[in-house]
């Protein structure tokens, strides 16, 4: 049987995630006990971590050998199918171009102008003809996938329309001034950082000691602050201006994390072939979902319930 390991996160699910993510196995084939439960502190100052002990159950080794032989199978079934297709397609052009040749050729010979054509006139009918038997393939091929891509969950945004200079120059100073003041009455020294992007998106970043405080269980403090910016930045704005709060790439590792989660839950269900409903997340963090599993072959995903406890479900794309 597996030792026990430590993991340690913000919260108990966090850790739970992390268990999952190192043993690579699903919640429900973990065993695992609360060390600490960790706490929130006030407006996330005084936090501290969870921490759990967790294995792998041991019931659950073969099976791994299991699923992993299975993930295998249906790799190779794929690649196989794909294979099968594309050798297919290339075998039926070529016996068409040939029969073309052949009928081409007869035709010419029938009408004993043969002898007029030299190779190179014959060398590019031929080309010509393959050009045109490739751009009809893809087009096919482009209404195929057309037709069959996922539709991800569209969440309504605000057009964004070019800032000013001046603008962006005076939005900066009222952002940096209003988190300074929020900073100082929270008796924290961050340094702020904030520029506009190509795309006219407000960036914001904060560097500090113990950022992990700022960022809060699953990000929601940090989604507060830029909450707050915004609607500062936009209260003197006829045009929407989007505002990005940022620290220590947490985005970008909460993005990683939702990827792995989604590839993780599509796994499960491929082999109970059963349904499975996420957590209630966010609008962005539910847009990562969809995205990771938009391209899947065996899986689809749309999101039940109202806000702010809507979720994800992801579901076998032939069980509907």
């Amino acid at each position: 049987m597996a030792d026990y390991r430590e993991f340690s996160a913000k919260t108990v699910d966090d850790c739970i995630t992390d268990a999952c993510m190192t043993f690579s196995v699903t919640s429900d084939r973990l065993d695992y006990e609360v060390v600490t439960e960790g706490s929130n502190g006030f407006i996330g100052i005084g936090a501290k971590n969870a921490c759990i002990r967790a294995r792998v159950k041991e019931e659950s080794f073969k099976e791994l050998e299991s699923k992993q032989a299975e993930a295998n199978a249906l790799k190779d079934a794929a690649k196989k199918e794909e294979d099968d297709r594309k050798a297919a397609e290339e075998a039926a052009a070529k016996e068409a171009e040939k029969k073309a040749n052949e009928e081409r050729v007869a035709m010419l010979r029938e009408k004993n102008v043969l002898e007029e054509h030299d190779e190179e006139e014959i060398k590019e009918n031929r080309r010509r003809e393959r050009e045109m038997r490739d751009a009809k393939r893809g087009r096919n091929r482009s209404r195929r996938e057309e037709s069959s891509a996922p539709v991800a969950e569209r969440e309504p945004s605000k057009p964004v329309k070019p800032v000013s200079p001046e603008n962006q120059e005076r939005l900066v100073k009222e952002a940096e001034k209003f988190l300074t003041d929020l900073f100082a009455a929270m008796n924290t020294d961050i340094k702020i950082s904030a520029s506009f992007d190509e795309e006219y998106t407000l960036n914001i970043n904060l560097e500090g000691e113990e950022m992990g405080l700022l960022i809060g269980k699953r990000g929601q403090t940090l989604d507060s602050v830029q909450y707050l910016t915004s609607l500062v930045v936009n209260k003197s704005m006829e045009d929407y201006v989007r505002v990005k709060v940022d620290t220590e790439d947490y985005r970008a590792r909460r993005k990683d994390t939702l990827e792995k989660l989604a590839k993780n839950i599509a796994f499960k269900v491929k082999r109970s072939r059963r349904s499975v409903s996420l957590e209630p997340m966010n609008p962005y963090e539910r847009r990562i979902i969809h995205s990771a599993l938009q391209n899947d072959r065996y899986v689809t995903t749309h999101s039940e319930g109202e806000e702010p406890f809507r979720k994800v479900v992801v579901t076998l794309k032939n069980a509907h």
